[in-house]
């Protein structure tokens, strides 16, 4: 039993994985039925002829929604307060003034104080105060009869010609009184009555003329003009706000039994609001009525079959995802994470869907798994979303094509600048598929809703944040990225500068190696920036002791020459051990360290075995001290990198280098690695490895072009 769940132990693993995110994803999902038909506007009613099962009511669109709201707001009615107090306070500081100016002026023209005016010295004070009595009504008469006409004081956010003709209310003692804009005076046209009022005040004095004129000047009866009707904002607010909330939501009713819609009859504006009319209604109604434990059963099926047909992918087509928990548990995180990111959104109507940078998805999975992955979980998850969304069909529609353009206009994330191009092709596919839908749904541009292309705009903007993403889930999970492979690919990275050197040959040996790689790899199929990189690390292990490897060793004595063959045998098998350690030493990645484990696998070092069996014939040979400790390699990549470092390092040993010695060489190599059952657990095919054989022919004779033997030209002629 425990051998049985030790060997299928990721199998166990990634079940409870599917189970998991169905249910993560099932606990998020609204639940609530879903209106049985599918419909479009400006597009044929595809099912048969509707008629209505219930009594409901047809609810005014959310456009007619916003163009009564619309005019409620442009055809608002002002309100004002008519303030009573800056009247009394107003007449109160005149008279004072009034006082204080009066006998200012009797002093000065007629040389009576205070104390003789109230004794009556002078002969002519009983005729003053007449005159003083005259210009005291007068003048507050005045003050009074400007305020009572109202000076009104208009809001700045209102421009003052719109309101000229425009009824409103002023609030006088609690009740509210129409009148228009122009029935009150601004501060500016009061200021001109005073001034012609006083103007026209004649008042002739028998004994000083400029005791008459003067007074009136001096009194600036405008400083005791204000306004004293205020708009008041927060009374208005009300009153839209109330106006605003008593709109109907409803226009009109249909009837149980009563014909919707006919088969193929177009969906126009009007049928189209009394179809999503009966959607609410039905959706509503029949989610609180039916028993949730339905709703639960049906979505949790939906779920799951969407979760298995991503399971049979993998396991069909990557099924080396499916031997890592980690990367299984990475796919169906993101897929929950956006399923539960769309319906938050959802729920409390934050902003537009549309905004949800949902091209996310392809552009991560396509970096860690390949765009054939990519584009069916991505397909899977939007299919999914659909189903709970509104415009369920032009949802998938939009987020399946834009996922789609991404993944073909970003061929790798080795640059800022590739995923820039990216986030614009997306805004694209975007606006001209929204573009063409709504002309279809409405039949008239002027009605299309341009705000959604903003909205557009900043989802193309939040997909750049992929970029970012990418190097927090690389570091997170363990994955390799083509920025990352790039960067160990520089030959002036710490380990490449430390091969160069110390082991100087082997360096160029892993540079033909990992041209050799590139080459193989970009016709056959496969990373082919991740086996270069391999190639350039497999054999790090000799930097420890390069002298014990014959492309580091100058003419000279061998270090060979002084050992025993089993000897020498554990120094060159042990550059693999030595190569895992300093790549670990230096954080490289275990996807890099594959290939120095596995690009010997479990061959022997044929030469010191082959020696040690020809020197000591009837000597029992411990065959273990002669094998690689592998192990074999396990994916394509790996499997290249063992074939052509085994031909590279082999051609280097040719004395005749002619197209037929070439030929056999690789043709040797290869076949002794397939008998060697070295291929046996990576996915390579015999299609591949006649490739290969092919490619590395052409490769190796343009190399060794100058040494290759050729006919001479008399030979030629002859011919």
């Amino acid at each position: 039993m425990i051998k049985f769940q030790n060997k299928n132990s990721y199998k166990i693993y990634n079940t409870l994985l599917f189970i998991v995110a169905a249910i993560l994803i099932l606990s998020v999902m609204p639940k609530g039925v879903k209106f049985p038909y599918e419909y479009k506007k400006g597009m044929p009613w595809l099912h048969s002829t509707l008629v209505s099962p219930m009594n409901f009511p047809i609810y005014k669109s959310d456009e007619d929604l916003k163009n009564e709201t619309d005019s409620i707001q442009k055809n608002f009615v002002l309100y004002f307060t008519f303030e009573n107090q800056t009247i009394i306070d107003h007449l109160t500081l005149f008279r004072k003034k009034f006082e204080v100016k009066w006998n200012e002026h009797l002093k000065k023209y007629f040389l009576i104080d205070t104390e003789a005016q109230q004794n009556g010295v002078n002969k002519n004070v009983e005729k003053l105060n007449i005159l003083k009595n005259d210009y005291l009504n007068y003048c507050s008469n005045l003050i009074e009869e400007t305020y009572n006409k109202g000076i009104i004081v208009l809001p700045k956010t209102i421009k003052s010609d719109s309101l000229a003709k425009k009824t409103i209310y002023v609030i006088k003692n609690n009740i509210a009184e129409e009148y228009k804009i122009n029935d009150f005076l601004d501060i500016q046209t009061a200021y001109n009555l005073i001034d012609k009022a006083t103007n026209n005040r004649k008042e002739h004095n028998y004994y000083n003329e400029a005791f008459n004129t003067g007074f009136l000047e001096e009194l600036k009866i405008k400083e005791f003009i204000a306004p004293n009707i205020f708009y008041d904002e927060e009374t208005t607010k009300k009153v839209i706000t109330n106006l605003t909330e008593n709109i109907s939501l409803t226009r009109g009713m249909i009837g149980e039994g009563e014909k919707i819609i006919s088969k193929g009859e177009i969906i126009d504006h009007i049928k189209f609001n009394i179809l999503n009319s009966l959607k609410k209604e039905y959706e509503t109604f029949t989610t609180s009525n039916k028993n949730y434990y339905y709703i639960f059963i049906g979505q949790f099926l939906l779920i799951m079959i969407s979760l298995f047909s991503v399971f049979m992918f993998i396991h069909t087509f990557r099924n080396d995802v499916l031997h890592d928990s980690i990367k299984t548990a990475f796919i169906l995180l993101l897929i929950v994470l956006l399923i539960t990111i769309v319906s938050f959104f959802l729920k409390y109507n934050i902003v537009n869907l549309y905004v949800i940078p949902l091209a996310i998805l392809p552009i991560i999975l396509r970096t860690f798994y390949g765009t054939r992955l990519a584009l069916f979980v991505h397909t899977i998850t939007i299919l999914t979303i659909s189903f709970f969304v509104p415009n369920g069909y032009e949802f998938s529609l939009l987020q399946i094509l834009a996922g789609a353009a991404a993944l073909f206009s970003l061929t790798s994330v080795q640059r800022r600048g590739q995923l820039f191009l990216t986030a614009i092709m997306i805004i694209i596919t975007y606006c001209v598929l929204f573009f063409a839908i709504s002309i279809i749904q409405e039949g008239d541009i002027a009605k299309i809703n341009y705000k959604t292309f903003a909205w557009f705009a900043a989802n193309g903007l939040l997909v750049l944040a992929s970029y970012p993403l990418i190097y927090i889930f690389e570091k997170a999970f363990g994955f390799l990225s083509d920025v990352t492979l790039l960067e160990l690919a520089d030959p002036n990275s710490k380990v490449m500068r430390m091969l160069a050197e110390k082991a100087p040959g082997t360096f160029q040996h892993a540079l033909q190696v990992s041209n050799l790689v590139e080459e193989v790899m970009v016709k056959i199929g496969g990373n082919a920036l991740l086996a270069r990189t391999g190639a350039l690390y497999h054999d790090i292990g000799k930097i420890d002791i390069p002298q014990f490897f014959i492309e580091n060793q100058g003419v000279g004595k061998n270090p060979h020459d002084e050992l025993d063959f089993d000897k020498s045998a554990e120094m060159i098998i042990s550059h693999v051990k030595a190569g895992v350690k300093i790549a670990e030493q230096n954080n490289i990645p275990s996807q890099i360290i594959d290939f120095i484990k596995t690009h010997h696998g479990n061959t022997k070092v044929q030469y010191f075995y082959r020696s040690f069996l020809k020197k000591y014939p009837d000597r029992d040979i411990e065959t273990a001290k002669f094998t690689y400790t592998g192990p074999i390699p396990i994916s394509k990549e790996t499997a290249v990198v063992m074939i052509c470092d085994s031909v590279e390092a082999a051609s280097r040993s040719l004395r005749t280098i002619t197209e037929d010695s070439l030929n056999n060489l690789i043709n040797t190599i290869i076949n002794d690695i397939i008998a060697n059952n070295q291929l046996i657990n990576s996915d390579i095919t015999f299609k591949d490895i006649a490739s290969i054989r092919e490619i590395l022919f052409q490769q190796l004779k343009n190399i060794y072009h100058s040494r290759i033997e050729y006919p001479r030209y008399e030979e030629m002629t002859i011919m």
